[in-house]
């Protein structure tokens, strides 16, 4: 048997440092960021018997995926709650979540104790490594789970104050979508989901269908528009209108323009992206005309190690075949998704937050700069170039207004409002995207 400990301090009372663990969200959002897991049940409760199960790959290279199963084995609020592995890649797994308070600073200590697999074997491999095999990983884990907690419970706190929301998210299963979900879960609000698919038993979703113009069972007749304007034009009618309206596009809006910096004040672009951005966003002109908070996010690339734009290129990459991206001159404007998510929430909860917001980070960067610093934090050479036809394979029509040509975006108006980014500079936040930190 093996054993891990590791301590987190929040600067928060242990009651609410608890009721956030108990949340349904807190799972997603504890979930290491490089992770790709896919949640296939959730119990609403940390009682004994309740399981949470989720399914991720073996190995990026293979379709292969495991399931793991956690089942709750102690239930003892505020001070403890604990479970073990049913199912998964362990032999014996059990993690108690501890729970002390002390002069304002509430500590959590996470125990594991664990067995790793095939016997004598397994433990004669991991024993040739010093042990660290599995350790290392856990270490990664265990960080990144306090790097989250603590961000979370800090951005709620600044919003105490402000009534709790119901909250509807479109795209809720997505890679921004299921983070958003998770992320005002754990802040106490109501979230909905809006899905395509029936209805789950005992889930908070609405069923709708943009294609035929129905929304929780409501036609709008001869309607060919596509969801937001749904969405929109249902809101728009009805008698306790919502608060805001946030609906997200992106900073193909402004084209391909060199060197010069991009504000919300710029004016478009030209090409088939930008005339998208303008379609997406005049989508929720009823809703506008309606009285309802309207707000615009132009995203730039999110970054993410489970997916997106960065989770793509990480393959090539960790192989030894990364390098600039067609000369590499070209500006990429990113934001961590964490900065994305705290973001759309402080729009959310700020109610003079209204119009266009870039949601990219302060300081966008050459595509040739992003691929020296992600080979530094991957501890791989960078000078392999990489044609756009195989960026074009990988992404699409979106290659090239978003990697290829690329924009200098800079969220003056996200500045502005009030909003303090996490993550400023590149290489800080594909650390914290990848789990890969200077000090572990």
């Amino acid at each position: 048997m093996y054993s891990i400990k590791h301590n987190t301090e929040v600067e928060a009372g242990i009651e609410d440092t608890f009721a956030w663990h108990e949340h349904e969200g807190s799972f997603r959002r504890l979930m290491p960021p490089w992770l790709v897991a896919e949640e296939i049940r959730a119990d609403k409760t940390l009682q004994e018997g309740s399981q949470r199960i989720f399914r991720f790959p073996l190995n990026p290279l293979l379709p292969l995926k495991m399931k793991w199963i956690a089942e709750h084995t102690e239930y003892n609020p505020p001070k403890r709650f604990s479970e073990i592995m049913v199912k998964g890649p362990f032999w014996y797994w059990k993690h108690n979540h501890d729970f002390k308070f002390n002069n304002g600073i509430t500590t959590i200590t996470d125990d594991v104790t664990y067995q790793v697999p095939f016997g004598r074997l397994g433990n004669f491999v991991d024993n040739i490594l010093g042990g660290l095999l599995v350790k290392n990983e856990l270490k990664r884990m265990f960080k990144s789970r306090e790097i989250r907690l603590q961000r979370d419970i800090k951005i709620h706190s600044q919003y105490k104050h402000v009534p709790r929301k119901r909250v509807l998210i479109a795209g809720s299963s997505g890679l921004i979508g299921t983070q958003l979900v998770a992320f005002f879960d754990t802040g106490g609000h109501d979230v909905w989901r809006l899905v395509r698919r029936p209805i789950k038993e005992g889930q908070k979703e609405i069923q709708w269908n943009p294609e035929t113009g129905e929304l929780d069972g409501d036609s709008i007749v001869d309607s060919r528009r596509l969801s937001t304007t749904l969405l929109s034009d249902t809101l728009s009618r009805l008698k306790s209108k919502p608060d805001v309206l946030i609906v997200a596009s992106a900073i193909g809006f402004y084209g391909s323009r060199d060197d010069e910096e991009l504000t919300e004040e710029s004016k478009q672009g030209e090409g088939f992206l930008t005339d998208t951005v303008i379609s997406w966003e005049s989508y929720a002109d009823s809703a506008k005309k309606a009285g309802i908070r309207v707000v615009n996010t132009r995203n730039g690339i999110v970054l993410s190690g489970a997916g997106g734009a960065l989770g793509r290129m990480l393959l090539p990459w960790k192989i030894g075949g990364g390098g600039p991206i067609g000369g590499g001159n070209q500006w990429m404007s990113w934001i961590s998704m964490d900065d994305e998510i705290y973001a759309i929430h402080h729009l959310a909860m700020n109610s003079n937050s209204e119009g266009i917001y870039n949601m990219t980070a302060p300081n966008p960067s050459r595509q040739k700069s992003f691929a020296k610093i992600l080979g530094k934090v991957l501890r791989r050479p960078a000078i392999a170039p990489i044609p756009k036809f195989s960026m074009r394979l990988l992404f699409g029509e979106l290659a090239d207004p978003l990697l290829i040509e690329g924009q200098r975006v800079i969220p003056k108006r996200l500045i502005e409002s009030g909003y303090s980014f996490v993550h400023t500079d590149l290489e800080s936040a594909l650390r914290d995207s990848l789990g890969i930190w200077k000090d572990l």
